[in-house]
This record gives structure tokens, sequence and C-alpha cells, in this order.
């Protein structure tokens, strides 16, 4: 394509045709290297959702519960929370490509285990060592991205990264149901299926990744903190699993878990407050942007994860449906999903701001959980995927965009920082969200079965689903057709309060203060001398020649040697694939936190 024609690209909008020539020339060499993360992060999304509509099959032939069946699923997710904290603050202080391909290897021997497992049980807990790997694997390909690529350029690429999670998540459903609905293949695949395209990312990132900065020698990770807010999330979870079905919701149980779950949180702030190396850091917390960018993204992981994962209950326990079949009728909102992530990715970047799409999908979101809270057993098919396809387009349009709008709002040097606390309350609120709705769910079926049971003049004193087998061939048929009943209609309480928690979320990015997307990275004034150092470059503090300042936004560099004003130019500080801004900034940020850490301990 001729640079005359390059130009009249939306992306490309304002630039000369040298400059829009230059950015097209890197972005294809960016696109080499984000081959081998985008892959990494489909096997990770991809391991979540090929199981989740294959559960129900699973369950049922290892002898599992509705209890388990939550766990199941949440202690993958614990664990992916537990260790976004750690793996992003290792970012900021070590290779972040090494710490990548050790999550990569962790997550295939979690995948191994997982599918040699003989019990409900033996699954749980080696789904948190999937857990471990996958959460590092996600919240670090994120944190790569955000170091070679521009806050205002990295609105086209979370496009890309929406579309491969969009991808993950529709391919997802549909093979987990074809591979248990395969007799020559079996549930065991759902987990080993993903481990060749693994490998295959492996190659890939270690031919051609290139990431600017080696972390600090010296550096300290805050271990302390990250085990006492996954203690504190854990215990919140135990908590809701096991009330009122191992002990009273008012019950000293439940008073000795939420105060050790309290004095966990308290232990952690202070904790934070004191350490060098906080795991999250809690001036980030204070920013307002972020702190309502946590609250909403709470409200996308719950309907990410925790209403979506009983989506494959409904339409096969209520619906009477195959996996197979179950798959295709939860395809709608991973197509919304797709459809909205990659061209709300595309806008951001040519018009610089992400409120507008931040509201808005929250917005659809909410909408489309309160719209599946009026679905029961018999609502048409039609309407289901409807509604699905419009709660898609909300999650497509927010969720990457709101760790865009968190990222916008950092230096370089805590990128990794905000980028994992995002993504940390994301997946604390999926997993939350799973067992809160997973609660709701079985009161809600309990309360169907037992009145169908009445009906039938059969006794349900005493009856819980929540520990009771998924596997209705072991039931005589009257029983069976009393709960598959109950498992259709009570699926609109779990949205009704899914929607409700989206609307609290909706709330919040109202709240945010939308900013304008940033074409570089910030140069703090304390950096100036060291930046000089690292690219060659003289500037003043601010990062601003005087004769530029006045033409040049607050925070960005108008020598171009150190960072250009648009998509990139090249310079000397440039590598294959890397914007050379981030490579100058990355390298400033070892030099600087360094130095402000000798200063401490000085």
């Amino acid at each position: 394509m001729s640079k005359k024609n390059l130009t009249s690209r939306r992306v490309y909008a304002g630039m000369t045709a040298e400059e829009a020539a230059t950015a097209h020339g890197e972005h294809r060499q960016i696109l080499k290297v984000l081959t081998g993360l985008l892959m990494a992060m489909f096997v990770g999304n991809l391991s979540g959702t090929i199981v989740g509509n294959a559960l129900p099959v699973i369950v049922g032939e290892i002898g599992g519960t509705q209890q388990q069946y939550t766990w199941i699923i949440t202690s993958m997710i614990l664990a992916s929370t537990a260790v976004t904290p750690i793996a992003g603050k290792l970012a900021d202080l070590f290779d972040k490509k090494k710490l990548l391909l050790a999550s990569m290897v962790v997550f295939i021997a979690g995948s191994v285990l997982a599918g040699l497992s003989t019990s409900a049980g033996m699954l749980i807990a080696v789904r948190v060592l999937q857990g471990l790997g996958m959460g590092a694997n996600m919240v670090l390909t994120q944190i790569i991205i955000a170091t070679i690529i521009p806050p205002r350029q990295r609105g086209r690429y979370n496009g890309y990264m929406g579309a491969v999670i969009a991808v993950a998540t529709v391919s997802g459903p549909l093979a987990g149901g074809l591979i248990v609905d395969t007799p020559w293949l079996g549930w065991r695949w759902c987990f080993w299926a993903t481990v060749p395209f693994m490998l295959a990312a492996i190659a890939v990132v270690v031919k051609n990744l290139h990431v600017p900065g080696t972390g600090r020698p010296g550096a300290r990770v805050d271990y302390l903190g990250a085990v006492l807010i996954s203690l504190s999330a854990t215990l919140l979870l135990v908590w809701v699993s096991f009330a009122n079905h191992a002990f009273d919701w008012v019950s000293w149980q439940t008073a000795a878990l939420l105060a050790a779950a309290a004095v966990s949180a308290v232990a952690f702030v202070l904790v934070e407050r004191r350490v060098s190396e906080p795991v999250i850091p809690l001036g980030i917390l204070t920013e307002r942007t972020t702190m309502l960018a946590i609250v909403a993204s709470l409200a996308v992981g719950t309907a990410l994860f925790g209403a979506n994962v009983f989506l494959g209950q409904y339409f096969q326990i209520g619906r009477g449906y195959s996996p197979t079949v179950a798959g295709w009728l939860g395809l709608p909102i991973m197509v919304g999903l797709l459809v909205s992530s990659t061209v709300a990715g595309r806008w951001v970047t040519a018009s610089g701001r992400w409120k507008p799409y931040v509201v808005g999908g929250m917005g659809l979101l909410a909408l489309g959980m309160a719209l599946m809270g009026t679905a029961d057993g018999d609502t048409n098919l039609g309407l289901i995927g409807l509604y699905l396809l419009v709660a898609g387009l909300g999650l497509g349009a927010s969720m990457q965009n709101l760790v865009l709008a968190v990222q916008n709002t950092v230096s370089i040097g805590d990128v990794g920082a905000a980028t994992s606390s995002v993504t940390f309350f994301r997946s604390l609120g999926g997993a939350i969200g799973i067992q809160v709705l997973g609660a709701i769910y079985t009161q809600r079926v309990t309360s169907l079965t037992r009145a169908g049971m009445a009906e039938q003049e059969l006794d349900g004193t005493g009856l819980d689903t929540s520990t009771s087998s998924l596997d209705l061939s072991q039931v005589p048929p009257a029983m069976a057709d009393i709960v598959t009943g109950a498992y259709g209609d009570g699926i609109g309480s779990v949205f009704v309060v899914a929607a409700a928690i989206s609307a609290v979320g909706f709330i919040a990015v109202l709240f945010m203060k939308g900013t304008e997307l940033r074409s570089t990275w910030d140069v703090p004034r304390r950096s100036h001398e060291v930046i000089s150092e690292v690219a060659g470059e003289t500037v003043t503090a601010g990062g601003t020649t005087p004769d530029d300042a006045a033409g040049t936004r607050a925070g960005e560099p108008a020598t171009r040697g150190v960072a250009a004003t648009r998509a990139g130019a090249p310079s000397a500080a440039g590598k294959v694939g890397i914007e050379p801004t981030a490579a100058v900034a990355a390298a400033t940020a070892d030099r600087v936190i360094a130095d402000e850490g000798a200063g401490r301990k000085a």
C-alpha cells in the first residue's frame, strides 16, 4: 500500500505519509512479536472455557457434587488470582520473558495432571497448579504488550487481544462439548488438548520475543502481602461455599471465617504500607481511575466467569441438550465479545478516548444480565441468544479498555503492578461470583426440587442439591424430571444477581475521569538524566526542550530520539518488533527505581 493510501486509514489519521509508513512498518513487526504472546493467551483462555461446557459430564463421571462442581472452576480461578499480583510485581523486577516461559511450563504440568485425575478432589487440587500457570501467563502477556507498545497505539492491539480471547471463549465450549461427546476421546482430552498449543507458543516466544529491561539486581518480592490477600479471599470463598450446608449462615464457623478474612485483609494493608516493594502499591489503588476500574472489574469478572459457568448446567441439565449443542447455544455471548472487542479497540486507538466505550459496554452488560434474569426452562432459545449477545457486546467493549484506562494513568515502572491489580480484582470477582451465584443457584434449585417433590407427594425433607450427585441417570425418572425442571427454572435468579452487580460496575465507570490516551510513556522529571544516558539524547527535565514545550502535551517528550509523539519513529534504541519509546522507558524505569531503592536503603 502506498504512503498516501496509508494516511487515509483512521489509525494513521493526522500523520504525514512518512510517519504513517514508519508506523505501519512497526505495526507489522509488532504483530510478529505478538504471535507467541497471543497464542499463549489463547491457550490460557481456552483452558477455562473448554472445561466449563464439559463440566457436567466430567463431574457426573467422576462422582462429584454441585459443591465440587463450582470448586473445580473456583480452585483454578483462585490460584490464578493469587499469583496475579506476584507475577505483576516480578515483571517489574525481573526478566519478563523468562517469567513468561516459566509460567507456560507450570501450566503444561497442571494440564497433564488434570487429565490424569481419578476423583473430583484430585481434579480440584491439580487445577490449582494449572491456575498458577494460567494466571501468571495471562498477566505477563498483558504486561509485556504494555511494555513494548505506548498507550495510544495499544488500543489497536487490545482489539487483537480481545479477538483472541473471544475466539478461545467461542471455540472452547464447542471443543469441550465435541470432546466429551466423542467416545474415543473422553473428557480427559479437555485438559490434554491445550498442551500442543502451549508448546508451540513457547517456541514462538523463544524465537521472536525481545523485551526491553531485564529487571533490577537485589530486587525484593512481597510474598507475605500476596499470601495475606490471597488468604483473605480464600476464607471468604470457603465461607460462601459451605455456609447453609456444612453450617448455618449465623454460626460460630461463620464468625470465625469472616473474622479471619478481616484480620488477613488488615494485615495485608499494614504490610503493604511498610515494605519497599509492595505487591499492590497502595498509592495506585488510591488513584481515582484505578479504584473505580477495580470496582467495575469485579463486576466484569462476575459476569465473565460467574454467570457464564452455569450456562452449561442450564442447557445440559435444565434443557436436556448435549454438551456439543450446549456449546452452540452459548455462542452468542462469545460472538458479541469478539465483535465489540475488535471494533472498540480500533475506535479507541483512532479517537484516543476510552471512556465512552467502557461506559457503553458496562451498560450493555448490565442490560444483558437483566434480560437473562427473565429466563426459565421454557424461554425461547432465540431470545436467550439475543440476551447473551447483548451481554457479550458489553463485555468486549469494557473488559480490556478498563485495563487500558489504568495503564494510561501510571508510569512504565508501575505498569506491572497496575495491570496486575486490575486483573487480580477481575479474577477475584470471577471466583467470588462463581461461589455466590453457585450458592444462589443451589438454593433455588433445592427449593424448586422440594416443591416439585411435594406436588408428587414425595418426601423432600433434608434434600440439599449442593451435596447430591449430578449423575441423574442414577435416580428414578420421575425424580430426574423434577430436578431437570428445577435447573431450568432456577437459572433466572443467577442472572438477576449478576445484573445487580453489573449495575454497580456501570455506576462506577460513570464516575471515572475520562482521559486522552498518551501517544508515549511519560518521562518523569527525575528521569531526564538517565534518559540522556540510555538514549544518547539530551532533554530538559520533563522530557521537552524549551522550544518545543509549548507545543507538546505535558509529560510527552518532544525529542524524537527519545520518544516519537505518534506511533514511534525509528531510533538507535529500537529493537525489531519493539517500539523505541518503550525500550528507552523500560531501561529508564529500571535505572530510576534502582536509584530510588538505593536511596531508601541509605
